[in-house]
């Protein structure tokens, strides 16, 4: 039998999701002169999609299916990923220089989405061969065994982050693939000299493109009053900019925040939605849910997110293949950062990154992807059953 509440908890996100779709995209469809439900049915359409595909994984025997699916899913869209930007204007258009969406007629796939869920299954694959009971190991030798991984994540920051321009996604895979390698028996000694060199290299990766050094500055010059607050004046002259104005987005956003109060606006009657900030329904969706549903409707939100994470832990924790483990680890640590990530940079913690809110946001490429993950999730989740079966029943024997 699969997680019933975690099958559960992911249909409520989903609905919520089809419900803030409609809500929040009105000012969309009256500027491009959109029927009410062009949104709706366009996220209806990639919920149905993702169901089918999730209830369609969680009935397949892990054992046999769960490896072809993963490689699958790696394979391919690692390749679309390169095959993308060599592709006819027709197909691939290119927005700000980066190409980022395949079009197919009427729908649209963002071949990252998919490629994030192969990702983890391929470092859950690999990680239980090549580091499980190693034992310890020195620095040198930690090394040795991360170099091949550091060079498959080089090739990945130059396909999404350089050449997709998404900054963001490059982060929660990072963090995915650092995590994972400490759970697969590395040490936290390495662990933070990885944390200092994705650091580092995030830092190079913003002064090579002005508009994020831009996008920093901007975000800088609405914060650096509190955090220099703190600091000694001689420190205050060096790290002080010239207050620019402040980024419409986090403004507009904070006061949408605002201005949905404890209980909210209610629903449809949000006001930050027509036309304050853009692309309420997709990376703003939180604060545009926010406003018309209030404080008490986001913590609901939130708890329901922390919910599915928490039972994404416990099969985790109830499995008994490391492979198993780590994937499912690695999906709730996508998860995990990619709403971290949103939230503070729609609240002016830190810079705007673009990334989705998973399972929540409007976006079929995310939602269907989203819904695959779990499904594999789901899969996994029947074998432990039988595993926890099995331990109840040699117990008893005993």
């Amino acid at each position: 039998m699969i997680d019933k509440p975690l099958y559960i908890s992911v249909m409520l996100l989903l609905t919520l999701s089809l419900i803030m779709s409609y809500s929040l995209s009105t000012y969309t469809i009256i500027l491009y002169h959109y029927s009410d439900f062009h949104f709706f049915l366009r996220q209806l359409g990639a919920v149905f999609i993702g169901l089918i595909l999730m209830i369609f994984l969680s009935k397949l025997d892990p054992d046999k299916w769960f490896n072809r699916i993963g490689f699958m899913l790696f394979i391919t869209f690692f390749i679309l990923m390169i095959v993308m930007q060599f592709m006819p204007s027709s197909m691939v258009r290119a927005i700000g220089g980066a190409k980022r969406w395949i079009h197919l007629g009427p729908a649209s796939i963002a071949p990252v989405e998919f490629f994030k869920i192969g990702f983890v299954f391929f470092l859950s694959w690999s990680f239980s061969r090549k580091l499980q009971n190693k034992g310890k190991a020195t620095i040198k030798e930690e090394f040795k065994m991360f170099m091949p991984y550091l060079f498959i994540f080089a090739i990945v920051v130059v396909l999404i982050a350089i050449l997709q321009k998404d900054l963001g996604q490059t982060v929660v895979l990072a963090g995915t693939l650092a995590i994972l390698f400490v759970l697969a028996g590395r040490s936290m000694k390495f662990f933070m000299i990885l944390i200092g060199l994705g650091f580092t290299s995030f830092i190079g990766l913003i002064l090579m493109a002005p508009h994020r050094m831009q996008r920093i500055l901007s975000w800088w010059s609405t914060v650096q009053d509190t955090i220099l607050s703190f600091f000694p004046f001689e420190v205050v002259k060096v790290l002080q900019v010239e207050a620019g104005k402040e980024p419409y987005q986090i403004s507009n956003s904070l006061n949408a925040i605002q201005n949905g109060g404890l209980w909210g606006q209610g629903l449809g009657n949000g006001q930050f939605k027509l036309g304050y900030v853009s692309e309420v329904h997709t990376d703003f969706v939180l604060a545009g849910l926010t406003e018309e549903l209030g404080f008490i409707g986001l913590c609901l939100v939130i708890l329901t997110f922390l919910f599915l994470i928490f039972r994404l832990k416990k099969i985790a924790g109830d499995v008994d293949e490391p492979h198993y483990y780590l994937f499912t680890v690695g999906i709730s640590l996508l998860i995990s950062l990619a709403l971290i990530i949103n939230s503070y940079g729609i609240s002016g913690i830190t810079p705007i990154k673009g990334i989705a809110v998973p399972l929540l946001s409007y976006g079929g490429s995310q939602v269907v992807a989203n819904s695959i993950a779990i499904g594999m999730v789901l899969m996994i989740s029947k074998k432990r059953r039988k595993w926890q079966y099995q331990k109840t029943n040699s117990k008893e024997n005993t």
